[in-house]
Formats: structure tokens, sequence, C-alpha cells
């Protein structure tokens, strides 16, 4: 995986009236008349935000129109209205990060029949809602390097809790269950008191932070596998009696953690480059409308910044590795 050290401008995305970019399905992924849709979570979400820049920067290389729509708030039912939006203009391709793994499939698989290719991204719907599945790195992996952080941390015994995105969000659900299973087999001194939810909005994510915090006056980690909770969690700490006591981990993005690695209440967290998700998502989408994949296991394609790239199993395409973040490299990234 790498790393582009460059400022990312994510204020300057580029968002389009779906009115105006939609184009009948089917078309080539190489034209100029190739509209692909990109549907996250939720919008104003710094790390979607950081993904639609790499979205448009893959858009630019290959003359394709991708334009970003979304929710207020994460949750399935907000995404369908968006699903059926690019259905009914005909969009070459939808790339979505779903919110529940089986609530948006009736929206896609309608999308699917009027000729859309699907592809979801950072967050997976059942695979055969989709055509691809863009995962930002291994589930395992994701798991064990939070669970290795948080112990480190805390030196290998307490009490820590999860401070997840929405109780639906697949990638966190895996995660959280892969997490179990790394504690049960390697940690037996740590123990996961709870799991609690923020819906990947700031304030609920602070609030939760703060209850925590008084339910379990032994706690010593919290691990937030997603950028709002983390953030949000930070910003607690930082300002409470419990900054220095109590360890907090999970993934984040540089930017809105810097502050947090300077002053002392994170230590190390970590992630993928969003930017390059996002890029490799629409290159993959590309790569479907033009033909070029199926979305068979073994179809290979190939991007211009990242490489080539091979399906696996499922029809999942992976980014890499997730990279840990903490004072002595935060300062060389910049997203």
């Amino acid at each position: 995986m790498r790393f582009d050290k460059k400022s990312i401008a994510v204020a300057a995305t580029l968002v389009v009236s779906l009115g105006l970019s939609a184009c009948g399905g089917g078309g080539d992924g190489g034209d100029d008349g190739a509209a692909f849709t990109f549907l996250p979570k939720n919008l104003g979400n710094p790390y979607f935000d950081t993904s639609e820049v790499g979205a448009q920067s893959a858009a630019d290389e290959l003359g394709v129109t991708v334009t970003q729509v979304g929710p207020d708030a994460a949750s399935p039912e907000a995404q369908v209205p968006f699903i059926n939006t690019a259905a009914q203009q005909g969009v070459d391709a939808l790339i979505v990060s779903a919110n529940d793994p089986t609530a948006i499939c009736g929206a896609l698989e309608e999308a699917s029949g009027a000729g859309t290719k699907i592809v979801t991204f950072d967050s997976d719907t059942d695979p055969e809602c989709r055509d691809l599945y863009v995962s930002q790195a291994d589930a395992a992996g994701i798991a064990k390097v939070q669970i290795e952080m948080i112990a480190d941390q805390i030196g290998g015994a307490g009490q820590i809790a999860i401070l997840s995105a929405s109780a639906n969000a697949t990638n966190q659900n895996a995660w959280i269950e892969l997490m179990r299973t790394e504690l049960e087999s390697n940690y037996p001194d740590i123990e996961l008191v709870d799991t609690v939810y923020g819906d990947d909005d700031d304030q609920k994510s602070f609030d939760q932070t703060a209850a925590l915090l008084q339910s379990y006056p032994e706690l010593k980690g919290i691990v937030s596998p997603t950028t709002v909770g983390i953030a949000a969690a930070a910003r607690y700490l930082s300002t409470s009696e419990f900054k220095g006591q109590v360890s907090l981990t999970g993934l984040g993005t540089p930017n809105q953690m810097r502050e947090y690695v300077a002053d002392g209440t994170v230590a190390e967290f970590a992630l993928w480059n969003p930017d390059d998700l996002g890029y490799l998502a629409v290159q993959a989408a590309a790569a479907l409308v033009n033909g070029d994949i199926e979305g068979e296991e073994g179809d290979t394609f190939t991007t211009e910044r990242l490489g080539e790239y091979t399906v696996g199993a499922d029809g999942v395409v992976l980014l890499g590795e997730p990279f840990r973040f903490n004072a002595e490299n935060i300062d060389d990234f910049d997203f």
C-alpha cells in the first residue's frame, strides 16, 4: 500500500448533479459520457471526503464522471433513495459503502437489472448483491492490528471497550467479531467489557465515550474502529481526567488525529489510505464497465497509480495492509 506525501484537498470535492452527469447504462468506462455514482455511508465524514478525492483522481485518469451523493445519517434506509435514483438515471456504475449487508440489496438488484455495475467499497453487502467488493484490508489483519496496539498500550491486561459506528455496519461487525476471537485466543488478561455504537455521529460518539468511562471506572483502554468515533473519543479524553490513564486506539486519519498524538492523548492508531481506496474502487468499476473483468476470481486489472490487482474469492479486491501511525511518522502524511 502506498501513501502520497502530498496535501490532499479534501474540501475541494467535486459534487455534480445526478441529472447532469447521468447517462445510459453499459457505456464505455474510457469515454467522457460514462457516469459513476459514488455513494458513501454518509456525507460530511472526513474519511469519505478523502476517499472521494481518490475517486475523482481516478475519474480524471479514466475520462469518466464520478458524482458523490449520499445521506447525512449513516443508515441503510437513507441510502436506498440514492440507489433508486442511480438506477432510474441508468448510470454505468454505482460505487457504495454499505450501511447494512442485506437491507440495501433489493435496491442494488434493481439497479443491476437496469444495467448498472455494482461495486461496494469499505463496507460490503452480501456477495450476491454486487459485482465486486473493494476491501481496504484483510478483515483479520485489521482486527489483529487494533488488538495488538491496545494490548501494547495497556500492558497486556485490563478492561477495554469498543466504540463502533452503527450496529448494522458490515465491516465494523466483522472486525469486532475477529477482535473478540483475537482476545480470546491470545490475550487472556484483557477483558472486553462492552461494545457501544456512536452511529458515525461525532456528538453521539463523544457522549458514548463519556458514558463508557462513567460505567467502567476500571477501564484501561478504548478501541474505536471508525474514524468519526476515534476522533470524538480523543477529543473527550484530551480535556478529561482520564487523559494518560485510559488508552485509545483504532482507525483514524492522520489529519484528524495529529493534535491528539502531539498532546499525548493517543499513542498509536492505524488505517489504510482512504484516498487510495476511493481511487481503486473507481478503477475497478471502470474495468467492469469496459468488460476488462467480470468480477470472477483470478480476473486482473491494472491501475496507473497503484499497479495491478487480482480479484479474489467472492469478488473481493484487496487494497493492502493497515498502516500504524504514531508520533514518529504521523507528520509524513497529509490526509
